[in-house]
């Protein structure tokens, strides 16, 4: 069961590794349109499951509660003989015990953030998996210290991309000019966007006053997302000077000199791209003030995660505002030579990454199987 784009994009990975193991398997789960491309059944779309904060769910969450219902009822009566929750953890892991006490083996293909925050999650990570795939090595550290089974598996982003594509390569596949880019990838859910993209483009404004030759190129998730930042930079006075790209987010990453940025999986692909990045996050202001009581991570964005320090700026809540976002900007683009040793850092970061994440995603999965299962292996994803 995946509940968003990047979930979608780790569940094709690893089925199409499965299928080259299994290439009877059959596979039917929540999806999204690259798990359908490679054969997946549907039982619904991710979109309904695309939520984020925690005071904004509360509204959804008799609808989703009886989506759970839903699922469950058909986990009993299709009987897979294997369950993988893709992300979506708090989602994903009240249906994982239900698979398990139906004697499925119960997998959770990418580790919930309990690092991070409400570390308490990893009792219920406990009872509810019997293996959690870890995309990052220090979340394999972290689940073994409290008895959690886990596999550190790698990043596929970090398998996919082995050499960043040049700006110039990037630029002509856009047909761009050569002036100065800017990126703005503001998230993939339209709350993201409601939160962060007005600050957005108070900054691209600040940067304009300072510099009027800039030029903003915006990666659109969907075409959802695409209409609901045209609509806030229509209230604006920014001319042709924002430029929105729909479906190419590793293009415009790749074309820019500068990326700002929500805090989320795009972090990782700037930094596989070696792209200077400025990153932001902005939730319901409650949301926040329980976030402050119960984050225990230093940082927010992955790469400095990685790092185990600030190697790029991060403004969260009240922090990111435009002219602060735009100054962060303006300094990453006359970065020079600290430009090229960040990118030579994040080159390093990368390479500990990339270890074949769907196929070794796949073995740790299906290693849980009875020995002789047959190969038409049914799979919930």
């Amino acid at each position: 069961m995946v509940g968003e784009a990047s979930g979608d994009q780790l569940a094709r990975g690893l089925i199409e590794a499965i299928q080259e193991r299994l290439p009877n398997a059959e596979f039917t789960g929540i999806t999204g349109p690259e798990m359908r491309a490679v054969g997946c059944e549907s039982w619904g779309d991710y979109e309904q499951l695309a939520l984020m904060g925690l005071v904004e769910i509360v509204r959804h969450v008799p609808r989703l509660r009886r989506l759970l219902i839903e699922l469950r009822e058909r986990l009993t009566a299709e009987r897979p003989d294997l369950y993988i929750g893709i992300d979506a953890p708090d989602f994903n892991l009240r249906l994982a015990p239900h698979a398990r006490e139906l004697g499925i083996p119960a997998v959770q293909y990418v580790c919930p953030s309990v690092w991070a925050w409400r570390q308490g999650r990893v009792k219920s990570i406990r009872r509810a998996c019997d293996q959690v795939l870890c995309l990052l090595p220090f979340e394999r550290r972290f689940l073994e210290a409290h008895d959690v089974p886990a596999t550190f598996v790698g990043h596929p982003l970090a398998d996919e991309i082995t050499s960043p594509p040049s700006q110039s390569s990037a630029r002509s596949v856009l047909g761009l000019e050569s002036a100065r880019t800017v990126a703005l990838l503001p998230g993939s859910r339209a709350g993201e966007v409601r939160y962060l993209g007005p600050v957005f483009l108070d900054a691209a404004e600040w940067l304009l006053d300072r510099d009027p030759e800039l030029r903003f190129l915006v990666a659109a998730s969907s075409g959802r997302t695409s209409r609901q930042f045209a609509q806030l930079t229509a209230a604006r006075s920014l001319g042709d000077q924002v430029d929105i790209r729909e479906g190419v987010t590793r293009d415009v990453i790749s074309a820019a000199d500068v990326v700002l940025l929500a805090s989320g999986t795009a972090t990782l692909e700037t930094m596989l791209l070696a792209r200077p990045m400025v990153v932001a996050y902005k939730v319901n202001a409650l949301t926040a003030w329980l976030a402050r009581h119960l984050v225990k991570a230093p940082f927010a964005a992955l790469p400095n995660l990685l790092a185990g320090e600030a190697l790029v700026p991060e403004f969260l809540q009240e922090e990111a505002t435009g002219p602060d976002l735009g100054a962060a900007v303006l300094a990453q683009l006359h970065g020079g030579e600290a430009s090229q040793q960040l990118a030579k850092r994040f080159v390093e970061l990368g390479a500990g990454l990339r270890c074949g994440a769907s196929s070794r995603a796949a073995a740790a999965a299906l290693a849980l199987l009875p020995a002789g299962a047959v190969a038409a292996t049914r799979a919930s994803a």
